[in-house]
């Protein structure tokens, strides 16, 4: 895994400008609000829109909609109609999806830390104020 340059080993700019590409490309594919715990959510198997809808407490039905279709197209996601009556329609993981368990595993890491120092840093100030 790449680190943060320190100032000694600064990027050159092209390779500054390809990273930035890279992680602007990335974004735009799994950035937002509402991607990842769509795809963390399936990871669990197939589920019907309302599971989803759910299961990710605080998201609209339209908004749903709109990410699923996104993650569709970006290859993330599978949609499967079945005949009815009633018509049923699932989602689940496309085999592309998988591309992204490191990135997932260091997301939930880097957050876990991120919240711990948070909440030191948090009860170093209380603790100060006594």
């Amino acid at each position: 895994m790449k680190k943060i340059p320190t100032k000694q080993a600064l990027a050159a700019p092209a390779d500054c400008k390809l990273r930035l590409q890279a992680i602007s490309d990335a974004l735009y594919a799994i950035g937002g609000k509402w991607k990842l715990p769509i795809i963390v959510a399936l990871l669990e198997g197939r589920s019907r829109f309302n599971e989803l809808q759910r299961t990710i407490e605080g998201i609209s039905a339209k908004v749903l909609a709109a990410e699923l279709k996104e993650l569709e197209l970006n290859g993330f996601v599978k949609r499967e109609v079945f005949a009815g009556p009633p018509v049923v329609v699932e989602y689940q993981l496309a085999p592309y999806s998988r591309t992204l368990s490191t990135v997932l595993d260091a997301l939930s890491d880097w957050g876990r830390n991120h919240r711990d120092k948070i909440k030191k840093q948090f009860q170093d100030a209380i603790g100060d104020g006594n």
